[in-house]
């Protein structure tokens, strides 16, 4: 998303700008979904022409379709994972919803960007940026009692 949002910047104001400039973009007016109160932010990079430092003002809608590809993927991944989604699963996706996690999962507005395009509910991770870790570490300790639920062999007791 970082290097979309860059490559944008620089196609359309001939600016260079870091990676860390365009995460401070991402997280500032980034979304996958249209916003209330939609922001603006000023962001300072190099202009090619010149080598000189530029200022542009960049929206929340500019940044949303900088995202447009990088989103979209993400989206079409989970869309397309659901209609693999054996039917015993499928009641389950349906009453309780999918969890969205990872840092991609903290950009505003991808919850409903998701729930709208797969049409079910979405819901956001408690700690998205740790939780597949910390559920790892719980299948770890338990590693034993849960081995069966990763493996074909049956459960030796």
């Amino acid at each position: 998303m970082d290097a979309a949002i860059a490559t944008h910047v620089r196609r359309e104001y001939a600016i260079v700008i870091g990676e860390r400039t365009a995460e401070q973009v991402k997280l500032a007016v980034g979304s996958a979904w249209p916003q209330p109160e939609e922001q603006k932010l000023e962001v300072t990079g190099r202009e090619l022409a010149t080598g000189l430092p530029k200022t542009v003002q960049i929206g929340a809608a500019e940044v949303r379709e900088a995202l447009k590809e990088p989103v979209g993927q993400i989206v079409q991944s989970v869309v397309s994972t659901l209609a693999e989604v054996p039917p015993e699963l499928a009641g389950d996706v349906l009453d309780k919803g999918i969890y969205l996690a990872g840092g991609a999962s903290m950009l505003r507005g991808l919850h409903a960007r998701v729930a709208h395009e797969a049409q079910v509910a979405v819901h956001q991770a408690e700690a998205p940026l740790a939780c597949v870790v910390l559920g790892a570490g719980r299948i770890l300790e338990d590693l034993d009692e849960l081995a069966p639920l990763f493996t074909d062999e049956p459960a030796r007791r």
